[in-house]
């Protein structure tokens, strides 16, 4: 059976820059770079250091462009190596996932109505900032980026239910930090 590859919109940009065309790496950088600092700010939640794991992620990509099959997007792959990056971004900093409890997990219902949860879009993304780490780096992978948590287990070299547990506790504390009466807009 023959393997099909996907075929990238910008499949001809790319063939430039593993031909080494310094144009065609910039132009490809000017298409992602902007999504892929987005990535790694959520992860990171520190402006330089997303910078730099962004600088880092480029560089990396472009080292090992060769690498790349065409079996997804280009974006889909860059993605990948941004959160790998960031991740190890948080490691360096030695920041640990919290320490599940060896305790039965209990989902943890949303305790606020629709009428109570009307919140801006800046209260959430500033209340997402304030989480721990490893709360912080599972919601943004389970939420914004879309990995299932067996993928978010891989990446982050922990378990499924240690990811399920994390997104739990996420929540729950995302909540407190949004009911409380001084935060706001």
């Amino acid at each position: 059976m023959e393997k099909l590859s996907y075929q990238d919109v910008n499949h001809h940009v790319i063939e430039r820059c593993k031909e080494g065309d310094n144009r065609a790496q910039y132009e490809l950088y000017k298409l992602y770079a902007k999504a892929m600092f987005n990535v790694s700010m959520r992860i990171t939640n520190d402006y330089a250091e997303a910078e730099d794991v962004l600088q880092e992620a480029f560089v990396s990509a472009f080292k090992n462009l060769h690498a790349y099959k065409a079996e997804a997007s280009f974006g889909s792959w860059l993605k990948k190596i941004v959160i790998n990056a960031a991740i190890n971004a948080i490691r360096k900093r030695r920041s640990e996932l919290v320490p599940m409890d060896e305790r039965t997990l209990v989902d943890v219902a949303d305790e606020a109505s629709d009428d109570d949860t009307e919140w801006q879009v800046e209260t959430v993304r500033r209340a997402i900032q304030k989480l721990p780490d490893g709360y912080r780096i599972v919601l943004s992978l389970y939420l914004l980026e879309g990995f299932d948590h067996a993928e978010i287990g891989e990446i982050l070299g922990i378990t499924e239910s240690t990811s399920k547990s994390q997104y739990s506790r996420a929540k729950k504390k995302l909540l407190e930090i949004m009911k409380k009466p001084q935060f706001s807009v």
